[in-house]
């Protein structure tokens, strides 16, 4: 028996727009049980490796709401040339074919 595909569903669960992405531009972001249950779980969003960390573990772990609670448009486009790098290809692929993520799309 095939193990299910880790990126199923993916595409449905990314926001339609960047302008859905509500969270937080600074502070210190607790993040719920469901997203983190051990180590880290409060990311302080002025040091960018600290938020580069949160964001990965909300795109990989998270679902719509989690996105659109947790993630700023501003900071994902700022940060995406550096965290997608961090992201496995098919987050990268999903992320960047629904959003205009890459530099040459943002331009």
């Amino acid at each position: 028996m095939a193990l299910p595909d880790l990126y199923a569903g993916l595409d449905e669960k990314i926001p339609d727009s960047l302008a859905d992405l509500h969270g937080p531009a600074e502070g210190v972001v607790p993040l719920p049980p469901h997203l983190v249950w051990s180590g880290m779980t409060e990311f302080d969003l002025a040091k960018p490796m600290i938020r580069m960390s949160m964001y990965r573990i909300v795109i990989t772990a998270g679902r719509k709401a989690d996105y659109e609670t947790y993630l700023n448009a501003d900071h994902l486009l700022q940060d995406w040339p550096q965290l997608r790098r961090g992201l496995g290809p098919g987050y990268r692929r999903a992320w960047e074919k629904k959003l205009p993520l890459r530099r040459e799309t943002v331009a």
